[in-house]
């Protein structure tokens, strides 16, 4: 049985990343399976800039309520058993955050998790998310094994980040309420796949936008595919993408067995 390929990209707008190569990057990819975080669209604006790829790939999307802002898509080359919207938490289920799409053996869960925001004003809000999210993965794979994938919006440990020191309890993504909602993920039996193979890699998938970040590789690892336990012998290989450019992210994956 040939390797089944996972991609996760958060590609900071969905008709800005067409425009910068989109469907030619994906061609490169090739895969099975497209996880994007942050399309930036209503569902309609969505499926109509997704629309020239629509003959390849089966495509689910989420949208928030806003205009503009956060959103998740799931494009799929087999057609899904079924398709789950948001965690069925009313209060956390208007900004599109989350999309999860049914296959015979386990599910994929997409999501977008809530950033803490400027001076930590959400973070509070964002201990709430992540232990709501938590409950539901858990609910989830009571169904069927889960493959969850996205962006997270924390850095795990100290390797997942280039200056961990300075962040430490002062940046959103690095203070110890979110590396908390992160161990909890893992503690609950969730595999970081990346880490999991690679356990003393240092490679990053976001880069500031300010001071050059990228070009000095001064990057945070904040986008995972946690997968469950009973699945983690299937991963053949987990990888990050991060010469691939279009987004301040870069697409991170994994091969299944």
């Amino acid at each position: 049985m040939s390797a089944v390929k996972y991609i996760s990209w958060n590609v900071n707008g969905v008709r800005a990343s067409v425009k910068k190569g989109l469907f030619d990057i994906i061609k490169e990819m090739q895969p099975d399976v497209l996880c994007l975080q942050e399309t930036k669209g209503h569902d309609e604006i969505v499926l109509k800039t997704l629309e020239p790829i629509n003959d390849q790939f089966h495509i689910s999307v989420c949208s928030a309520e806003r205009k503009g802002y956060s959103g998740t898509a799931i494009l799929s080359k087999i057609e899904p058993l079924s398709v789950r919207y948001g965690i069925e938490v009313e209060e956390h289920d208007n900004e599109g955050r989350v999309i999860a799409v049914e296959f015979e053996d386990h599910f994929v869960v997409n999501v977008y998790v809530p950033n803490a925001g400027q001076e930590l004003a959400r973070l509070d809000y964002r201990k709430t998310w992540d232990a709501a999210f938590l409950n539901y993965l858990k609910q989830l794979e009571q169904e069927k094994p889960i493959v969850v994938c996205g962006d997270f919006n924390v850095a795990h440990r100290d390797i997942d980040l280039a200056r961990p020191k300075p962040n430490y309890n002062k940046s959103a993504g690095y203070t110890q309420t979110e590396i908390d909602g992160m161990d909890n993920f893992v503690n609950a039996g969730l595999i970081d796949s990346f880490r999991h193979l690679h356990p003393e890699t240092v490679k990053y998938s976001w880069w500031s936008f300010r001071a050059g970040a990228r070009a000095r590789n001064i990057g945070w690892r904040i986008d995972y595919f946690l997968v469950s336990d009973t699945l983690k012998d299937r991963i053949k290989t987990a990888f990050i993408e991060n010469e691939i450019m279009g987004s301040d992210h870069c697409p991170v994956g994994i091969e299944f067995k």
